[in-house]
């Protein structure tokens, strides 16, 4: 297919595809499919070999967010039956990171809830870095923590954070479909703040909102244009009790187009398959280890994920290693701008896509799998062992 070949040779030069080309890979029907995952698979080859970075999640405050934010089971006024608890201790954040590390992490994403964090979160956030790397020195430390005033992405890169984390989510035209108690622009800027104070940005995206072709394809451009050294993908987990919960628009088959366009667009970016893969992509997810880097391991911030070993298993099977916490994640053109691991020293919160044109999906939309969304029962904030 004259498209794939000419993306490949892009992805191989880190060359920007046209926006046309883009769409015309979310357009492809199933029975290319195959074709479009070896394609991306090469550009994801060249500059990550077949190494899989593995990244785990702490939830430091569950719940009670004062933001709208549409998908999320955390959001203003959010009716989905999940864990809710205020902030962990700087030891049991590094309890809980422990389980991840012990899994084979070598980043822990520290997360917490909220419309972004007073200067005493910064402190109680930069005590449980502090914690985590006392007892693991070698381990990256990326926050997640909402949106930041001035100084605070400084203050979190002299406690030792490695990255910091904000999404996109969605395109700048549809975001006040999604949000209404802050902007695109915001986040926009926190990532920017990021970047300046010297941390490795990871901004992503969720895919499965009742977004277009197009949006799609734009806000994965404007990610392109802020450099993320860490782009994570989430697929939409409808939580019952969100505005979303209706929104099954995925297809395992969707989800890998959607991340073949991602790696086309975003070669030598870390692109990390993030909350919703088990519900979305179900038995194709070791197909997508040919178009990302970069996983989470275990259980997301309020749902469940796959169980840490099985991860592991589907690694190996699939023909794919772990990376080492030796290993430099970026490839060298990246990691001596920024670092070794794409941080300052060396991306991602979690938290599906109704077709523009139906020829774009020919096979029918299956029924919800409602028995596939999991509340998180156990980790943190709970007195159960951790999925890791």
């Amino acid at each position: 297919m004259d498209l794939l070949n000419t993306l490949v040779d892009k992805g191989l030069r880190r060359e920007l595809p046209t926006r046309e080309e883009a769409l015309a890979v979310l357009a492809t029907s199933d029975d290319d499919l195959l074709e479009v995952v070896a394609a991306a698979g090469k550009v994801r080859r060249q500059w990550f070999g077949r190494r899989v970075k593995l990244n785990y999640l702490v939830n430091l405050k569950s719940g009670l967010c004062p933001e709208d934010c549409s998908y999320c089971s955390q959001r203003l006024g959010s009716k989905a039956e999940i864990l809710k608890y205020t902030w962990l201790k700087p030891d049991e954040a590094s309890k809980a990171a422990a389980a991840g590390v012990a899994g084979g992490a070598k980043r822990v994403c520290l997360v917490a809830s909220g419309r972004g964090p007073t200067d005493r979160d910064v402190d109680r956030v930069s005590e449980a870095i502090e914690a985590i790397k006392e007892r693991h020195e070698g381990v990256e430390v990326c926050a997640c923590l909402g949106l930041l005033s001035d100084g605070q992405a400084d203050r979190l890169r002299s406690a030792g954070a490695d990255a910091y984390n904000h999404n996109l989510n969605t395109s700048e035209g549809t975001y006040g479909d999604i949000t209404t108690t802050h902007t695109y622009a915001d986040r926009v800027e926190t990532v920017q703040q990021a970047q300046a104070a010297g941390l490795s940005a990871c901004s992503g995206l969720i895919a499965g909102m009742g977004e277009s072709d197009a949006d799609l394809v734009d806000v994965v451009f404007s990610l392109r244009e802020l450099d993320p050294d860490s782009v994570p993908v989430n697929f939409l987990i409808p939580f019952e009790g969100t505005p979303l919960a209706k929104e099954w628009n995925l297809t395992p088959q969707r989800c890998l187009r959607i991340l073949a366009m991602i790696r086309f667009v975003c070669p030598d970016v870390e692109v990390r398959l993030a909350g919703g893969r088990e519900v979305h992509l179900r038995s194709m997810q070791p197909l997508a280890l040919n178009l990302v880097n970069s996983i989470f391991l275990g259980d997301y911030l309020t749902s469940e994920g796959q169980a840490g070993q099985a991860d592991l298993d589907m690694i190996a099977d699939a023909g794919f290693e772990v990376e080492g916490a030796g290993t430099t994640t970026l490839p060298a053109h990246r990691a001596q701008a920024g670092g070794g691991c794409g941080s300052h020293d060396g991306g991602c919160a979690p938290c599906g896509d109704a077709p523009a044109d139906a020829a774009a999906e020919p096979s029918g939309i299956p029924a919800a799998r409602t028995d596939l969304v999991a509340v998180r029962r156990r980790g943190a904030g709970t007195d159960l062992a951790p999925n890791a």
